[in-house]
């Protein structure tokens, strides 16, 4: 009997048998470069991208990795640049404590900021905080966990927000601009948003407003300043402000219990989301009401439901998506030591059926 000692699979030539041979896995840069006959230092900014290589020593490199099976230690890679690759995604929750972040709007705008992070290479870290103390903010940022931050809202931490942003440059908050605060904001212009869901009522005729919404919020604050806006001078109209929160815990039952309070006297609201819109439309139908003829309802923020609704929602749109892309944007620019402004987008306003 005789054996096979060519080191050959059984019917194949040699240069056959080779190509089925599994590849030997490479350890390290060191074992990578001595074949690319390179330095170890140009292996890593080849894995790297970096424009220093010349593109056929960077894609030869590459490829070498590819084939066996070589991935740059990301982590040796974090320790070198002193950056860890993550993004805090952080939900501050003061006056709305019972606020979740499964709220549509959150969810809505935290879809887009994901899209934006994963295509700009980052992981991110999200955070609900409930604040208990004027610190919370600042543990975040120092834990040395995180490249930089994202606030969604400001809540009633604006002063907070200010003092760590005062010395925390990589920060970014989605919320209302305000002269002389310090931190770098993105958000719609709220107070022409609400300016322009209170002119709509008023030009359909509407003059027994109401506006629903918890104020503590800078954002819904400056909402209710643009309907006082719309409605000044007009001694024919009348607004009364009810102060829904935002929780969705019981808010059926609150705007229900709101509504009776307002009672008959009533023609025009203006909803400080569309969540709330939507359960003021629900309950209006409940008791009867005919929607927008006896009484009209204008929502804001025009998330994907204010077109699920019967009937669809009038409502003050904020473009979600590219404040999303101007948040990354300047965050990407604050990280790299360039002190970014704030961002103030316009709103729109989107006439549907309920208005």
């Amino acid at each position: 009997m005789t054996h096979d000692t060519t080191g050959t699979l059984p019917n194949t030539k040699p240069d056959e048998a080779e190509a089925h041979a599994p590849r030997q896995r490479i350890r390290n840069i060191t074992e990578l470069a001595r074949m690319a006959g390179v330095s170890p230092g140009t292996v890593s900014r080849a894995l790297a991208g970096k424009s220093l290589v010349n593109p056929q020593t960077r894609e030869r490199i590459q490829a070498l990795a590819r084939e066996h099976g070589f991935r740059l230690n990301q982590m040796a890679s974090r320790l070198r640049t002193q950056r860890t690759g993550v993004i805090g995604v952080v939900f501050p929750l003061g006056h709305e404590s019972r606020q979740h972040i499964s709220d549509p709007f959150f969810m809505t705008l935290f879809g887009y900021l994901a899209d934006e992070l994963t295509e700009s290479g980052h992981d991110i870290m999200l955070s609900r905080v409930i604040p208990g103390d004027t610190e919370w903010l600042d543990r975040i940022v120092t834990s040395g966990m995180l490249d930089g931050a994202l606030v969604i809202g400001q809540s009633d931490q604006s002063t907070v927000i200010d003092a760590v942003a005062a010395r925390y440059m990589p920060l970014v908050i989605w919320g209302s601009h305000h002269p002389h605060q310090v931190q770098c904001t993105v958000g719609s212009d709220n107070r022409l948003g609400g300016w322009l869901a209170a002119e709509h009522l008023l030009a359909k005729g509407k003059t027994r407003l109401a506006f629903m919404g918890e104020t503590r919020g800078p954002e819904i604050a400056d909402r209710l300043a643009g309907v006082r806006d719309a409605i000044a001078g007009r001694s024919d109209v009348t607004l009364r402000e009810m102060p829904t929160p935002l929780s969705s815990e019981a808010l059926g039952e609150t705007i229900v219990a709101q509504l009776a309070q307002l009672g008959d006297d009533l023609d025009g609201i203006v909803a400080a989301s569309d969540v709330i819109a939507m359960m003021i439309l629900r309950a209006l139908h409940e008791r009867g009401a005919r929607v927008p003829q006896q009484i009209a309802v204008v929502g804001f923020d025009d998330l994907p439901i204010a077109t699920s609704t019967v009937p669809q929602l009038t409502t003050v749109r904020q473009d979600i998506a590219g404040g999303a892309k101007a948040m990354v944007g300047a965050l990407m620019q604050r990280m790299a030591g360039i002190n970014a402004p704030a961002t103030i987008l316009p709103p729109e306003l989107v006439i549907r059926e309920s208005a």
